[in-house]
């Protein structure tokens, strides 16, 4: 099975995981960036570096990208235009702020994501989530050393 196809059905086992703030654990509680390491976790095992605490909000002015500069450690960055289902995105919530949300390519106009007060749902990636749309990232066909 490809690592497409291996994402995908386990991001789908998520689904209508609530939403709690840095958590990953499927059923109980997730955010959107606890939804890509429980991915991670499922396709490889254990996390390759710990995750720093973060705000729940998009307040960070610092000019710090910390989840991008992970994003660039541990996936394959890929070109916007060449995204597919399986792909994690990242998105910019704020022109002048940080990348602070991430969710999985489901279909080219759909992702599986959690944000606050909502359950990990599959929703439709229209003109406003687009908009701020800033990275693709592939998780990479083999598990990668550290």
């Amino acid at each position: 099975m490809r690592t497409s196809d291996l994402v995908l059905s386990e991001a789908r086992l998520w689904l209508g995981t609530p939403y709690l703030h840095q958590q990953s654990t499927r059923g109980a509680g997730v955010d959107c960036l606890g939804l890509v390491r429980g991915v991670w976790r499922a396709l490889y095992g254990e996390e390759p570096e710990p995750t720093p605490p973060y705000a729940p909000d998009w307040g960070e002015s610092d000019g710090a990208e910390p989840l991008q500069a992970a994003a660039r450690r541990w996936l394959d960055e890929l070109p916007l235009s060449a995204r597919l289902p399986g792909d994690v995105l990242l998105f910019r919530m704020r022109r002048s702020g940080p990348a602070k949300h991430v969710g999985i390519l489901s279909a080219p106009d759909r992702m599986i994501h959690a944000w606050s007060g909502h359950a990990v749902a599959e929703t439709l990636l229209d003109h406003p989530w687009r908009r701020r749309l800033v990275g693709a990232f592939r998780f990479p066909a083999h598990p990668p050393e550290f």
